[in-house]
């Protein structure tokens, strides 16, 4: 009987097999005459398998159970034959069962080396690339229902999935749901040159506060109800150095991601006390502080513009950000207390510019609106003598009106660059053009002071202490509406599209048509105080109040969170109460989902529901970073613990500002705190703004802060 060893067939073995051989040569069958191996059909007494007779010294036909014999005439030992089978292999059987036969035989006469060797050599013949094999196209198309994370770990498969993984076309479909866009006319990025000087350490600190003139006051109870009609609306007639703080941050997050390549190396320089004080006209460029255009524009990446997006959402998770402040009065920044911000970026092309800057716009005081240029820190313009008294209040939009939208024709086009609309404590509201740096139009239509004003789709929108909320077109400022429902001073206002929503002292938020100027609903106490603070973004309502809480609401389902236990829980008595005006029921019908032809918004976004996302109960909390729960205890310590000023509301978190000197980030969809930001102020927080690199704030101390995220990053490319 043959044994194999460790070096295979002995010399014995060699030898009865080629024996064997010249035999068969002799008796090979005709239809087998051209391999130079034959086939020998196994005697009647046969045993399958190979032996060898020691005592007539002469081996046995080894004979598989097809009556198929095989051998080779290589004259090595057991390797050097089994490498010469394949091709006999292929031309002796007849079927894949024999080869499969013949294969698994010759294999159990080697040794357990030899096979695990073989089995690694046969693993990538086991592996066959389905999706890889597949045209291009049919293979993208696959990968569009891949979330970002699955197409990185896809990209490490083989070279051919990191060439699909990496196609612009699916990162491309990715930022664009999130709504991230790549900005054209990509400037270089430069070194900060001048950050503004580092506020004085015994900042200022009032022991008896001023009282806060951007907010009214709340209902009276012996004024409860004594409001006019909820109904109740009337068309408008009226003639035509720098302060550094960061948290502890590692980079190791940056590695863990491949980015490391988005750092770049940031320098800075101390602000001169000679060129402090200057107020940088419209018209000047700042390229004396190094800004360069680019040679060629960059072509869009979207790859790196999403993985820059969530390195940025994984700082705000983390709360890493570094700090600045903006110049103080004594050089060149406001003399009293700031009451509010606005973010605005001028598009590419105004005045020469090769690339989009973005400014901050505040309102103080002492009477003025400032622009910033963000990327100095440095006054560019300063709006004065146009308000009496306190700026409470501004926005600045390029949102027009169309003339055949029932808008007047203007005697000459606005400036691209936008119009600036600010309410103060004088009554007045004002309109600039930012583009001709003139003043547009002053209106002193209210009987209080101005405590909001907004602008969209063409719309202007103002609040007050008089209890009114006051329409306009725009630019044209043509008096459209005036709404008398609310029993206290209107605190704010949010418009998108048709639809205006008002909040109010007297703990209630209205919901209005802006076409028809109709009422279409209204959410009494919607908090246990006055609301100081609304955003909307259809279809969720974000608010702030006198009770110290946030409320996330989804007003076509009734939905939502709060920091307040007893309003997570949505019952049907917070079902919104329907106005009772006939002449616009279809409007009341399209505020209940699922219901109606037509929702009145104009936004796609409605179809969308805050019940379609995971909310966690109303005894628990939902922990941001393992997705465990909590007591409604750690609710309460997380909240608020003074009036909640100033929201804002994003795709991915809300941010709100308070009279507690903090500015906390929660997570939209769940309420989860999410970051806890202090130390910046040292007196009440007026007003919050942000965008997806950073956080600026405003408040009693005149200071304005700035929370930067993307500090050592690239942020360039990325469209605020």
């Amino acid at each position: 009987m043959i044994s194999p060893t460790d070096h295979g067939l002995s010399d014995a073995d060699i030898k009865g097999l080629k024996l064997a051989l010249s035999q068969h040569s002799n008796t090979a069958n005709e239809t087998t005459a051209s391999s130079a191996l034959g086939t020998a059909l196994a005697p009647a007494n046969h045993k399958p398998g190979l032996r060898f007779n020691k005592d007539a010294d002469m081996p046995e036909q080894r004979i598989l159970p097809a009556g198929i014999w095989t051998g080779s005439l290589v004259d090595v030992k057991g390797k050097g034959i089994a490498r010469s089978l394949d091709w006999h292999l292929a031309t002796m059987a007849s079927n894949d069962r024999e080869r499969e036969e013949m294969i698994y035989k010759l294999l159990e006469c080697l040794p357990r080396s030899v096979l695990a060797s073989l089995q690694r050599r046969m693993t990538p013949l086991l592996q066959f690339d389905v999706v890889g094999s597949l045209p291009t196209e049919l293979s993208l198309l696959i990968f569009t229902h891949l979330p970002a994370a699955s197409l990185l770990t896809c990209s490490l498969v083989s070279k051919r999935w990191h060439t699909l993984a990496a196609d612009q076309v699916l990162w491309r479909r990715l930022c664009y749901a999130h709504g991230w866009e790549w900005r054209t006319d990509v400037a270089a990025p430069t070194p900060w040159d001048g950050l503004g000087d580092v506020d004085p350490a015994d900042a200022i600190v009032r022991e008896e506060r001023d009282e806060d003139e951007g907010m009214g006051d709340e209902e009276e109870e012996e004024d409860e109800g004594s409001g006019e009609g909820a109904g109740d609306v009337v068309d408008f007639i009226g003639d035509d150095s720098v302060d550094w703080t960061s948290m502890p941050m590692s980079i190791d997050d940056i590695e863990a991601q491949g980015l490391s390549h988005l750092l770049i190396p940031i320098t800075s320089a101390p602000l001169s006390s000679s060129s402090s004080t200057g107020v940088t006209p419209m018209s000047r460029i700042t390229s004396q502080h190094g800004v360069l255009p680019r040679s060629a524009h960059l072509a869009p990446d979207y790859k790196l513009l999403h993985q820059t997006h969530m390195l940025l959402h994984n700082r705000f998770c983390q709360g890493a950000y570094r700090r600045r402040t903006l110049p103080c009065a004594d050089t060149g920044g406001h003399s009293a207390a700031v009451y509010c911000l606005w973010l605005w970026t001028y598009p590419a092309g105004l005045d020469g510019r090769s690339a989009p800057l973005q400014v901050l716009f505040t309102g103080s005081k002492d009477r003025t609106v400032r622009e910033w240029d963000l990327r100095t820190d440095r006054v560019r313009r300063v709006v004065g003598e146009l308000h009496d008294s306190s700026v409470l209040s501004l926005c600045v939009s390029s949102d027009f009106a169309k003339s055949g939208d029932g808008e007047d024709v203007l005697a000459s086009e606005p400036s691209s660059a936008g119009f600036l609309v600010s309410g103060g404590s004088d009554r007045r509201v004002v309109v600039w053009d930012l583009g001709k740096d003139r003043l547009v139009k002053v209106l002193q239509d209210h009987l209080d002071s101005v405590l909001c004003v907004r602008v969209d789709s063409g719309r202007l929108v103002t609040c007050s202490k008089d209890r009114t909320v006051r329409t306009y077109g725009f630019p044209s400022l043509k008096p459209q509406f005036v709404f008398r429902a609310h029993r206290a001073a209107v605190n704010a206002v949010s418009v998108v599209g048709d639809v205006i929503v008002s909040g109010s002292g007297d703990r209630s938020i209205r919901v209005w048509n802006a076409n028809t100027g109709a009422l279409i609903s209204t959410f009494e106490e919607h908090h246990a105080r006055g609301i100081a603070s609304i955003e909307f973004k259809p279809p969720y309502l974000l608010s702030g109040s006198s009770d110290m809480h946030l409320r996330m609401f989804d007003i076509a389902s009734s939905q939502g969170w709060s920091t307040n236990p007893e309003f997570n829980t949505i019952s049907s008595a917070a079902v919104p109460t329907l106005a009772s005006s006939q002449s616009h029921a279809q409007d009341n019908i399209a505020m209940i989902p699922g219901q109606g032809t037509a929702p009145f918004f104009l936004h796609s976004s409605l179809t969308r529901s805050m019940s379609d996302t995971p909310r966690p109960d109303a005894s628990t909390v939902v922990c941001h970073a393992c997705g465990s729960h909590g007591l409604a205890a750690r609710r309460e310590q997380e909240r608020h613990n003074h009036l909640v000023r100033s929201v804002a509301l994003g795709e991915e978190f809300a941010v709100s500002g308070s009279y507690d000197l903090t500015i906390k980030v929660w997570d939209r969809k769940t309420g989860a705190l999410v970051a806890d930001l202090n130390g910046g102020h040292t007196g009440r927080i007026f007003c919050v703004g942000f965008d997806c690199t950073k956080i600026v704030s405003c408040g009693e101390d005149q200071r304005i802060c700035i929370w930067d995220f993307s500090h050592g990053i690239d942020t360039s490319f990325i469209k605020l």
